[in-house]
C-alpha cells in the first residue's frame, strides 16, 4: 500500500470521526507478555465520550487547552477524554532503560536522556487512533523544544506493520518532527513489552521515573498538561 500525504488526510479524517467509539486498537501481548493491569480503569475510560479531538478545535488552538497547567496527575486523570491510565503500579518507579536505533540510524538510549521529560509513543501503521494522535504529537514537538521534551515514536514490527511499512509512512509524511523506530518487541524490557492497546504513552519525568502511562490518543492539550502536571 502507498502512502501518500491524500491518504494521510483522509484516513486522518476517518479517524476522528471514528474516535468516540475507537479510542484504541487491540494488539495481542508480543511474545506471551502479560496484559496490562489496568482493565477496570481502561473499561471505565472508554466508556467517556471524547468531546474535542479535532485538529481545528485543538491543535489549531493550543490556548483552548481544557485545564490550566500545573495540575496534578490525578487532577488530569479525573479529567481525562478518550484515554485511560495504564501500570499504574510503576508510577514512581524507575522507567526501565533500553537502546533502540530510530529510521534514520541515530541510537536512543533512555537513560541518556536524564534531566528532560520523555513521552514515548507505541503505536502501528494500521492503527486509525494512533495516526488520529500524530498532528497533536507534532503540535505537541512545536510547542515544547527539545531542550525540554524528549519525544520518540516505538512501532512494533508484526506483520502488518514491518519497518518497511513504518519507513514508507514516515517518509512520505515529512511533517512528523520526531524521531520514530521500528523496533522487535522482544528487545524492550517490561512494562514496554507488555501493551496490548495502542496507541499507548510512557511520560518520564526528568529524574526518569514513570509519571503516567495512558492507553488511548491523547488531545494535544492533555499531552501538554500531563507533561507540565505536579506530581
Amino acid at each position: 500500500m502507498t502512502y501518500n500525504r491524500t491518504i494521510f488526510t483522509i484516513w486522518f479524517g476517518v479517524a476522528v470521526l471514528t474516535l468516540g467509539v475507537m479510542t484504541g486498537c487491540k494488539k495481542e501481548p508480543p511474545n506471551g507478555g502479560q496484559k496490562t493491569d489496568n482493565r477496570e480503569q481502561k473499561a471505565d475510560s472508554n466508556e467517556q465520550k471524547t468531546d474535542n479531538n479535532s485538529p481545528s478545535s485543538v491543535i489549531s488552538s493550543p490556548s483552548s487547552a481544557f485545564a490550566p497547567p500545573k495540575l496534578t496527575i490525578s487532577d488530569i486523570i479525573d479529567r481525562r477524554r478518550g484515554w485511560g491510565p495504564a501500570f499504574s503500579n510503576w508510577y514512581g518507579k524507575e522507567a526501565p532503560d533500553f537502546t533502540v536505533t530510530d529510521l534514520n540510524g541515530k541510537k536512543h538510549t533512555l537513560s541518556e536522556y536524564k534531566g528532560k521529560n520523555v513521552m514515548l509513543i507505541f503505536w502501528a501503521t494500521w492503527c486509525g487512533p494512533c495516526i488520529a494522535e500524530i498532528p497533536h504529537l507534532i503540535e505537541l514537538r512545536k510547542q515544547i523544544g527539545e531542550d525540554k521534551l524528549i519525544m520518540l515514536g516505538i512501532s512494533y514490527i508484526d506483520q502488518k506493520n514491518t519497518t518497511e511499512a513504518v519507513r514508507k509512512f514516515v517518509t512520505a509524511n515529512p511533517i512528523i518532527n520526531y524521531p520514530v523506530t521500528s523496533t522487535d518487541s522482544a528487545i524492550m524490557p517490561g512494562p514496554y513489552n507488555f501493551i496490548n492497546t495502542i496507541p499507548s504513552s510512557f511520560f518520564i519525568a526528568p529524574d526518569g521515573k514513570i509519571k503516567l502511562a495512558t492507553e488511548g490518543m491523547i488531545p494535544f492539550p492533555q499531552m501538554k498538561a500531563i507533561i507540565e502536571a505536579e506530581r
